[in-house]
């Protein structure tokens, strides 16, 4: 019975608690978007030494590979299997046709119905 005692007494102080921190948040959180930033100048563009061309570098043609003429494999013909024939199946019983169903006709709207007027004043 203590601890609930406890907690009833400890729940309000905690909403406040958490109310007050949120709020201090949001006012924050405000203050930080409407501070205007500082300008900060621009910075000079550094001047790049030019850099000095590359060494072309000349490669060794390579000799083509000579590579052997490889003998087609030569495969046994497979048997080809025998597939069994399927029994045929009885004709498809006949149903009877059932009727149609209709949909619910929505009567007509009368083409005299004026908008409802609003009661607010603009």
């Amino acid at each position: 019975m203590a601890s609930l005692r406890f907690l009833t007494f400890l729940s309000p102080l905690l909403l406040i608690t958490l109310s007050m921190v949120d709020n201090t948040s949001w006012t924050e959180a405000r203050r930080i978007l409407e501070t205007a930033l500082p300008e900060v100048p621009e910075l000079p563009k550094p001047e790049l030494p030019e850099l000095p061309p590359l060494p072309k570098v000349e490669l060794p043609t390579l000799p083509k590979p000579e590579l052997p003429d490889l003998p087609k494999p030569e495969f046994p013909e497979l048997p080809k299997p025998e597939v069994p024939k399927l029994p045929e199946l009885p004709p498809f019983p006949h149903f009877p046709e059932l009727p149609k169903t209709t949909l619910p006709t929505i009567p007509a709207l009368p083409k005299d119905i004026k908008p409802p007027q609003s009661t607010t004043s603009p």
